[in-house]
């Protein structure tokens, strides 16, 4: 048993950080019915912007969110406001084809800039552990993750409920029409989401940096994570966007502890397929 509870403790906490990969996604397809290919390649932008500031002011990666935060958002913005609205209401195959163009623009641009070298974001709490006992610890980096994680999901949920700009855009996703109608300019809310969306990719990007290395093609990888994250909680929901993180990562955890390094994603979409035959809609969506 105590072979186990170092895998769960690393799984519930990587597990933060899949829910912050996932919930920019699980947003917009709750708010405009889109899936982002471009979601990943997104996240590794801001994570080659942070680089980049890093590289030139010698900040900390986590000081630098107060950059590529904003940043973000008004590439979010743009990308909404002057390329998916355009295509919106014209069937299911623009948007997405769209998105997987900006997604192979984005691929490229970097590749030129930065070269296909390795990178990451060092920092000094990747060599840091807490001891908890003989057989269990606690990667620092990891629980940063996990807190941070937290953070953004609860700051969104508050955003959404709580203020009138979430309140409209829930409005613009459970009845255009209507919310047309009561003054509320859609095009407009549909970019405010997606650059919100883009600032929680922001912060997932500075973390996946801080804790593995990155390519400027990786993003499709963790894209896939996403998906599956979103997938198993439930397309559209903030909570099952945690729940989904955190069996997805403890999944793949145990799988690379039971048969070995090479079955960890394995494992984890084996769970995935298990939820899809079990409840297809994923854990909180709804049919």
């Amino acid at each position: 048993m105590e072979t186990f509870v170092q895998p769960i403790v690393n799984g519930i906490l990587l597990g933060g950080l899949y829910a912050v990969l996932a919930i920019g996604m699980s947003t917009m397809f709750g708010i405009v019915k889109l899936v982002n290919l471009a979601h990943g390649d997104l996240m590794i932008l801001s994570s080659f912007l942070c680089l980049s500031l890093i590289t030139w002011l010698g900040i900390n990666p986590l000081l630098s969110l107060f950059v590529v935060i904003p940043m973000m958002y008004f590439v979010g913005f743009f990308v909404q406001r002057f390329l998916i609205n355009r295509v919106l209401g014209k069937g299911m195959e623009p948007p997405l084809l769209v998105a997987f163009g900006l997604s192979i623009i984005l691929q490229n641009l970097l590749l030129l800039i930065y070269t296909p070298d390795a990178r990451s974001l060092m920092t000094g709490l990747a060599v840091k552990t807490i001891f908890i006992t003989d057989y269990l610890s606690i990667p620092v980096l990891y629980l940063v993750d996990f807190l941070i994680g937290l953070a953004v999901i609860f700051i969104l949920y508050y955003f959404f409920q709580k203020t009138y700009m979430g309140r409209a855009i829930r409005a613009a996703s459970d009845d255009k029409v209507a919310a047309q109608l009561m003054g509320i300019n859609t095009g407009n809310i549909y970019a405010k989401a997606m650059g919100i969306a883009m600032m929680t990719a922001a912060v997932a990007g500075v973390l996946l940096g801080m804790t593995f290395t990155f390519y400027p093609h990786t993003g499709p990888q963790y894209l896939i994570i996403a998906f599956g994250v979103v997938v198993i909680g439930g397309l559209g929901s903030m909570k099952g966007a945690l729940v989904g993180g955190l069996i997805l990562a403890v999944s793949q955890l145990l799988g690379a502890q039971i048969f070995g390094p090479g079955y960890q994603l394995f494992s984890g979409y084996v769970v995935l397929l298990i939820v899809l035959a079990v409840r297809p809609q994923g854990i909180f969506g709804t049919v």
